[in-house]
């Protein structure tokens, strides 16, 4: 079996279909497949965790008990997948309110959004807010994976200076943090995404001295590689017994190579083995166009990155993504929907009807670009259900109603069946803090966790 794949320099992911698949057709399954003896084998669960500022408008958000079946015109674009859609409200994030602290809510609740903890106001380089759960996450099921995650966004965002009321800029810009002092930053750049999913994958093509073109071989660029060539350069500039010490030293490295190379194939072989027993059916690897240069539309790019997130799920390249729409207290526009005043500046609407139709214009937007993804992830086959199905994804907000700021009844969607272990297409109400879903999320991703940020135990009514 040829187990090579090309990524050419342009990036159209073509023709990768089964190798690409391969790593998720042979891991250990769903983390939490019960005992060694068990006789089926599940998919992983996906977590992608995505964050949208400046709140939503609530009479255009949450459904209405006096009209039941009937859709908010903000989550109308869920349409097609309602019912993967769970709508949870009452959340509450108590670490975003100011606790003494004074002015600063979206800096709040951008750092408390994931990590539950009260961030230190400062704007100086002694930030601190907590580990969040996606990194918490990663360090349990983390090493299953290429990347044990994987920090998306849209805008850059500073990691220092003052950017909210004496916060920094670190705090409004990163939902990821590996310790309460070290944030992630987030990649913006579709390209560089790309090349950090599948850099190690790529393929050159090489000819020896001599021969005809044409007669290439094509060769995985490894470090191996890279230090023969060093060597091979090195090689005409030193003496006799040098030459002969480093002859025998590509001769040993070239050895390892060829027993990693055996290695690999036998491991490719019994994975093939072992998929074929897998119950199930998977689509073929989707297909992804990744321009060297971004794309100039916010929609446009938001749709790539969020295709690039579906081929880290059916990879198998991660299981655990986060994703910011826009950075915390952003003031983009939205010309393309007839948005043309700064998106803070219209959430300050005050009841305004002309702010708060902008406002829900670009609320609905959001949920647009939302519903592309979980569309897509919903016809793909995985195993005996769909991408979807094998996947959570918690979509929200720190902030409730952007006029107010407050942090307590927050939106929150959590799209995708979890494995199984979750029933959608309900709206709940609940009385917890975020921290208790993501404990509840984290069980159900194989990663359970005895505790985290302030919860008071795993939130009830998701299965």
């Amino acid at each position: 079996m040829d187990k090579h794949w090309m990524i050419p320099r342009r990036t159209v992911l073509r023709g990768l279909g089964v190798a690409m698949a391969l790593p998720l057709l042979e891991t250990m399954g769903w983390a939490e497949t019960p005992g060694p003896d068990a006789k089926t084998l599940k998919s992983p669960v996906r977590t992608m965790f995505i964050m949208i500022p400046n709140g939503v408008v609530y009479d255009h958000w949450k459904f209405k008990k006096d009209a039941p079946g009937v859709v908010p015109r903000i989550l109308a674009p869920l349409a097609p997948v309602m019912k993967d859609v769970l709508a949870i409200n009452n959340l509450l994030h108590k670490h975003g309110f100011a606790n003494g602290d004074g002015p600063g809510d979206h800096a709040r609740a951008n750092a408390s959004f994931l990590t539950g903890a009260q961030p230190r106001k400062t704007a100086g380089t002694d930030i601190q807010a907590g580990t969040s759960i996606d990194q918490a996450m990663a360090a349990k099921i983390g090493i299953a994976t290429t990347l044990p995650s994987l920090e998306l966004g849209i805008e850059q965002g500073g990691q220092a200076g003052n950017c909210d009321s004496g916060y920094s800029c670190a705090y409004s810009s990163n939902i990821s943090w590996r310790t309460p002092n070290t944030p992630n930053a987030k990649e913006i750049h579709p390209k560089a995404v790309f090349d950090r999913m599948f850099s190690a994958k790529t393929r050159v093509k090489a000819r020896k001295p001599g021969s005809a073109p044409g007669d290439e071989k094509t060769l995985d660029q490894s470090v191996l590689d890279l230090v023969l060539g060093d060597a091979k350069a090195l090689r005409g500039n030193v003496s006799g017994t040098d030459q002969r010490k480093l002859d025998e030293y590509l001769d040993s490295v070239r050895a390892l190579e060829t027993r990693i190379e055996h290695a690999q194939r036998d491991a490719t072989e019994a994975v093939e083995a072992k998929a074929a027993a897998k119950p199930g059916t998977y689509s073929p690897t989707i297909e992804v166009v990744v321009p060297n240069d971004p794309p100039e539309g916010f929609g446009e790019r938001v749709k790539l990155m969020f295709d690039l997130s579906v081929l880290a799920f059916q990879t198998d390249t991660t299981r655990i993504i986060t994703f910011t729409m826009s950075n915390e207290g952003s003031n983009r526009t939205y010309p393309q929907i007839g948005v043309a005043r700064a998106h803070h500046e219209i959430s300050h609407h005050q009841k305004d009807p002309g702010k708060l139709e902008d406002l829900t214009k670009i609320n609905t937007y959001h949920v647009e670009l939302l519903s592309y993804m979980l569309q897509k992830m919903k016809s793909l086959n995985d195993g005996t259900g769909t991408l979807l199905d094998n996947s959570m994804i918690m979509y929200g907000s720190g902030i409730g109603d952007g006029d107010r700021h407050n942090h307590d009844d927050l939106p929150v969607l959590l799209a995708g069946h979890g494995g199984g272990t979750i029933n959608s297409g309900r709206v709940i109400d609940t009385t917890g803090n975020m921290c208790d879903l993501f404990l509840a999320m984290a069980a159900r991703a194989g990663a359970r966790l005895d505790s985290f940020g302030d919860s008071k135990g795993m939130l009830d009514g998701l299965s």
